[in-house]
């Protein structure tokens, strides 16, 4: 892959008044469109098109071949100003205050990093596939199966939006900063931000769009062919969002946005009479659609496939987001015993304390179902559905802290339902497979391909608590020279052996399996974020 990135930038500070200081800039800042050194590039310009465009002809083995040339998109960059603008304001004028602040816009250029899941993926030059037919697997694979075999249609094929947006994010900043006492500091400011047009992934986007009701988005009625609950299901009335491909079509969007606010506030206590001392607390929320760039899931808990038909139905707190963090450093250096002299100030004298403490939110997720099956009936590759929520005054909490058996209230979700009136009628508009639950179970019925009305990264994880200490031990050696020192340093992490959990992961986020029944592992916490405790030895020799 190759690209180019040029950007050229002018900047001044501009001092107004003796206390009050501006700072002024304008970046620009471009990126050429990528390209590849064989011309290996493929792209479906839209979701829709029945053949891709390449950077050079080509027909691969299996029949699927590029229907015209071009680049690999558009390039959106070429008109990327960036003003910045900053000010610094002493409004005592005794130098124990300051108010400063700024503002900036900050491109996000379409680079290498965005596509590198996806370059070398995409028919007709690479092709991958999959299937679930019996048939086709009972050669001897894998060199009894063809590309071919799959049926016409059927690889993996690669979309990037033709005419991409500009990706840029506007930040802000406002803080005060003063001296409270000698060597003592207080900071108290605000931050944020607002991305646009952002980019966002999707493993699969070719998927049947549903329908909106007022009881929520409704997909087309899952059937099973010749009525055989061993074949894989089909969608009913509706078709794939491109019907000429079969195959998972992976897509990058430049679609979402994306908002940041935070109160953020520091204190320092500069060393002093042997002590020094930092704190900063951070109180923030982020917001955005989808969390990754580089792949659906970059996070574990991300889904890898959202329902980009409306990117309001997963507008949420990101998948990154923490809501406060406390962090908390301190260094002591033990006063020495100035009367002791030999070994006793030796081993006496030169120890030094530190420590760090942190503490913070724990991450979002999301409780699932279905997801080892296609309730919904999206008759994509990657499919997934939400639960309802259960609104009884036990469920207020959904979660049960400190229990990593039971982590998640699963009592407290439910499978969708709708009127009755969904099942009446020559054409139901719920499904009925009996793989996905009788449509005579519950009042009001169960309604498969329904959305639920729970939602994206509601439930919160586990937070975390952590402590390490080290203790140091300083010795000068002026007999040998002035500057001859060792430092024997010992460094506990995690001194209290605090178990600190993960939020639950993939595989442990169905609250029911796509026949409706409950998977008995959603919520279940197996993996930490902190290590246990470790213990470091380290000698150090300056001269």
């Amino acid at each position: 892959m190759r690209q180019s990135i040029v950007g050229a930038y002018v900047q001044d500070d501009w001092r107004v008044r003796p206390n009050l200081t501006l700072n002024l800039g304008l970046r620009y800042e471009m990126s050429t469109v990528p390209k590849e050194a064989h011309d290996i590039l493929t792209n479906l310009y839209y979701v829709t098109d029945a053949q891709p465009t390449c950077a050079k002809l080509f027909t691969g083995p299996a029949g699927d071949s590029c229907g015209a040339t071009g680049p690999y998109f558009q390039n959106p960059t070429l008109r990327n100003f960036e003003p910045r603008v900053g000010f610094s304001w002493d409004p005592f004028k005794n130098g124990k205050t300051a108010l400063r602040g700024g503002f900036g816009m900050f491109d996000v250029l379409p680079m290498l990093y965005t596509t590198i899941t996806m370059v070398g993926r995409g028919a007709p030059f690479t092709e991958i596939g999959a299937t679930k037919s019996a048939t086709i697997l009972s050669g001897n694979f894998p060199s009894g199966v063809s590309p071919a075999a799959l049926g016409p249609h059927s690889l993996e094929y690669e979309h990037v939006e033709k005419n991409p947006p500009r990706n840029y994010v506007m930040q802000w900043n406002f803080n005060i900063q003063r001296e409270l006492a000698p060597n003592l500091t207080m900071v108290v400011g605000f931050a944020g931000s607002h991305g646009v047009h952002q980019a966002l992934r999707v493993d699969d986007a070719n998927i049947v769009f549903p329908t909106l009701t007022p009881q929520g988005y409704l997909w087309p009625v899952v059937v099973v062919p010749d009525n055989d609950p061993t074949k894989p299901p089909s969608p009913g009335p509706g078709n794939q969002i491109n019907p000429t491909i079969s195959g998972a079509i992976r897509s990058l969007f430049w679609a979402g946005d994306s908002f940041y606010d935070a109160l953020e506030v520091g204190l320092v206590k500069k060393m002093s009479h042997g002590l020094q001392v930092q704190g900063s607390f951070t109180w923030g929320k982020s917001i955005d659609n989808n969390s990754g760039a580089t792949n659906g899931d970059t996070l574990a808990n991300a889904f890898s496939s959202i329902h980009w038909d409306d990117l309001r139905t997963s507008r949420a707190v990101s998948d990154y987001n923490i809501p406060r963090v406390l962090v908390i450093n301190v260094n002591w250096q033990v006063p020495t015993i100035k009367s002791a002299s030999g070994p006793v100030a030796f081993v006496a004298n030169g120890w030094e304390l530190g420590g760090i403490f942190k503490a913070n939110d724990g991450y979002p997720f999301s409780p699932t179902f279905g997801t080892d099956g296609d309730p919904l009936g999206l008759a994509s590759t990657d499919p997934w559905a939400f639960p309802n929520r259960v609104s009884t005054p036990d469920c207020k909490s959904l979660i049960n802290p400190r229990n990593t058996q039971n982590y998640l209230k699963t009592q407290c979700f439910a499978i969708p339902t709708a009127p009755a009136s969904f099942f009446t009628g020559p054409t139901p508009m719920c499904s009925s497979d009996p793989r996905f639950g009788s449509n005579a179970i519950g009042t009001p019925p169960q309604c498969f391909n329904l959305a639920g009305t729970f939602g994206r990264n509601v439930v919160y994880g586990p937070g975390l608590t952590n402590l390490d200490f080290s203790l140091f031990k300083n010795n000068s050696f002026k007999r040998i020279s002035e500057t001859f020192s060792t430092q024997f340093r010992v460094e506990i992490f995690n001194i209290l052996n605090h178990a600190n959990f993960a939020p639950p992961t993939v595989g442990k986020l169905d609250v029911f399996d796509s026949s409706g029944n409950p998977t008995g592992t959603a919520g279940v916490l197996t993996a930490t974020t902190t290590d246990s405790r470790q213990i470091q030895f380290a000698l150090k020799v300056n001269w």
